[in-house]
């Protein structure tokens, strides 16, 4: 699984295969609706030549990915050396029109004339749903192919250099009947010209170019997309107008500007971690919905596998994601998504386990009937505590008087009045929660830092608000927990956090040893104890994981086996807590340990930056999505703590 490039305007968001197809269209949210959602639908290219055709994900080419004219904007390099063709793609979202844009540069390495003919292919499945409802027509008048169901309208066309259209089209059905597609019929060449279908459809465009010996022609591509035909049309002429070349112009003049403060620190940082830190702060910005929703991944490859992706908003994953832009200077993204949890927050206010773009609930395997035989909310705790927390990072960070305005009623209040509520008052700390690898439910190390920290922060908020009842509150049932934790999660004996604790049928307790990273990283991040005690429990865990600087990765805990490659392989390493690791080192003065991780990571991501949720300890591939926002989060923040000292 993997998406070397992801494209986007906050509104529209393609994903592009490792094969430089379209493989994600999320439109009119980041995250929701993927119209290309499937392993059938992905939007093929291909070339034709000498007598027969080659898709790109056939095999015999190569690529290469990247990001350049520093900004938002991909190059793909697929070269056939067999058929002594290559191809240049120059791809976008367009930052004005909600519109995809891909110019090719054509290339005959040959020293003879050719006939080549470049074939577009199109396969969507509109809404994401499973009714074969959808209508594909060609707009002979547009020169154009329109694909459409309900509110959701995609136009697609494009252009030699030069001004003449596609010349040959063909529209039709695949995945039913026993029909493959309209891509077939270019086997030969040439396309039927048919002109209208419903169902499950798909389309094929077809360039003919004569290219010179060793010469080359460019097409340009783009897919306007719309809540109706005249909103798509309208994109469409508007790209003809202004001419494709114009609007990626002004597209990578727009990222230019928005970079400018990353920009600035990237400077500052050795140029090996430039780009990679970089582009992960593009990467961010393009799961970033413009509601206010911040994606973990729009790798829509995930179906492929199991029964869900990763396009929904996790409140303490955007957190984390949020945290190095605010530390950049972003403001616009964090106020969106403060109001973005306003909205969603429940009446109790606590935040659920995930949700949609739309602000809907998304999908969720946790039960509220727990393993103990209580019944509650299935929520992660940590999820509510860490928006707050961040909350107040940011309010520290602005000194805006006005976000206080907004959202201390609304927001800081009810989500602190949850948190010091939620509370078991026989151990002093937070009741049972989901943990936040969503596995577990039980008292962990983890959720205990960052609620008593959240609520610290909250208490400290309320001071300046002259709210003296909540501030005392809220910092009474912070330093309960504080104390709590110090004698009920801390081994004095192993020199370790317990995972947590596992609450019985009858009441009590069971303490759980795993070593488990993330109560290590919230014991550090949240000052949950002091140095002495917290560079002993460092040395514990990396003794039992046996880590070691030259393979610096880490599993998120002992036995995980999420996306291990078989039952007896070694689990794999988790970018985000390997990352954790150099940061601690960083605030430990230890800069040269922290580099040889952030190099490690770096040197794991795809050319274009991009960086998956882990890696194969065997094998070094990486595993489950990419790109997954909270790895390009985690090493833009560490570079940040790189460029601090």
């Amino acid at each position: 699984m993997a998406r070397p490039i992801v494209l986007s305007n906050n509104e529209l968001h393609v994903g592009l295969s490792r094969y430089g197809e379209v493989s994600d269209v999320y439109f009119p949210y980041v995250g929701l609706e993927n119209h290309t959602i499937g392993s059938n639908t992905r939007h093929r290219v291909g070339v034709w030549v000498d007598g027969r055709v080659s898709w790109l994900s056939d095999g015999g080419w190569t690529f290469k990915y990247n990001y350049h004219h520093e900004a938002l904007i991909g190059h793909i390099a697929a070269t056939n050396e067999q058929l002594g063709i290559m191809l240049e793609f120059d791809d976008a979202v367009d930052t004005d029109f909600n519109a995809l844009l891909r110019t090719i540069h054509v290339v005959n390495m040959r020293a003879e004339a050719r006939d080549i003919r470049l074939f577009m292919h199109q396969a969507f499945i509109i809404g994401d749903s499973g009714s074969n409802t959808d209508t594909v027509q060609v707009l002979p008048d547009d020169n154009a192919i329109v694909h459409y169901r309900g509110r959701r309208t995609f136009v697609v066309s494009g252009q030699v250099d030069g001004g003449a259209f596609f010349d040959q089209y063909a529209v039709g059905v695949f995945g039913l009947e026993g029909r493959e597609g309209t891509y077939r019929d270019a086997d030969d060449g040439e396309l039927s010209n048919s002109t209208a279908e419903h169902g499950r459809v798909d389309s094929t465009i077809r360039f003919k170019l004569e290219i010179a010996g060793h010469g080359s022609a460019r097409v340009n591509y783009w897919l306007a997309c719309g809540t109706s035909l005249r909103e798509a049309l309208y994109i469409h002429k508007s790209i003809i107008s202004q001419t494709i070349h114009k609007r990626l112009a002004a597209t990578a003049k727009w990222w230019r500007l928005w970079l400018r403060p990353a920009k600035k620190i990237a400077q500052r940082i050795e140029p090996e971690y430039r780009q990679t830190f970089v582009n992960s702060t593009m990467i961010i910005k393009a799961h970033i919905d413009k509601r206010g929703a911040i994606i973990a991944s729009s790798d829509g490859e995930a179906l492929n596998y199991q029964r869900d992706a990763y396009a929904y908003c996790w409140p303490r994953d955007s957190a984390y994601v949020l945290w190095p832009l605010i530390r950049m200077g972003y403001t616009e993204e964090a106020y969106n998504f403060f109001d973005f949890c306003r909205r969603a927050l429940s009446s109790r206010g606590y935040l659920s386990h995930k949700y949609r773009a739309d602000g809907a609930l998304g999908s969720s395997w946790h039960s509220y009937v727990h393993p103990d035989g209580t019944v509650s909310a299935p929520i992660q705790e940590d999820e509510t505590a860490s928006v707050l927390f961040l909350f107040c990072q940011f309010y520290n960070k602005t000194r805006d008087d006005a976000l206080l305005q907004r959202f201390y009623i609304p927001l800081v209040v009810p989500m602190a009045n949850f948190l010091s509520s939620y509370i078991d008052n026989r151990t002093h700390l937070p009741k049972p929660s989901y943990d936040l690898w969503e596995e577990h439910f039980m008292v962990t190390t983890y959720t205990t830092a960052v609620v008593q920290a959240a609520l610290f922060a909250a208490a400290n908020l309320a001071d300046q608000r002259q709210d003296e009842v909540s501030a005392v509150a809220w910092r009474t049932v912070a330093e309960d927990i504080k104390q709590a934790a110090q004698e009920r999660l801390y081994d004095g004996r192993q020199k370790a956090f317990r995972k947590g604790l596992r609450r019985n049928k009858n009441g009590t307790y069971t303490p759980d040893e795993t070593i488990d990273m993330s109560g290590v990283y919230g014991a550090f991040i949240y000052d949950l104890v002091g140095d002495n005690e917290l560079d002993d429990v460092v040395k514990t865990v990396l003794d039992r994981f046996g880590f070691a600087l030259d393979k610096p990765g880490l599993p998120h805990y002992e036995g995980d086996a999420y996306y291990r490659s078989s039952d007896d392989s070694p689990s794999n390493w988790w970018f985000i807590v390997s990352l954790w690791l150099a940061q601690y080192y960083l605030n430990r003065g230890d800069e040269a340990a922290a580099r040889r991780i952030v190099s490690w990571v770096a040197n794991q991501a795809w050319s274009t930056g991009v960086l998956p949720e882990q890696a194969d300890p065997v094998s070094g591939q990486g595993r489950s999505v990419a790109p997954l926002c909270w790895s390009q989060a985690e090493f833009a923040s560490t570079i940040l703590d790189i460029a601090k000292r």
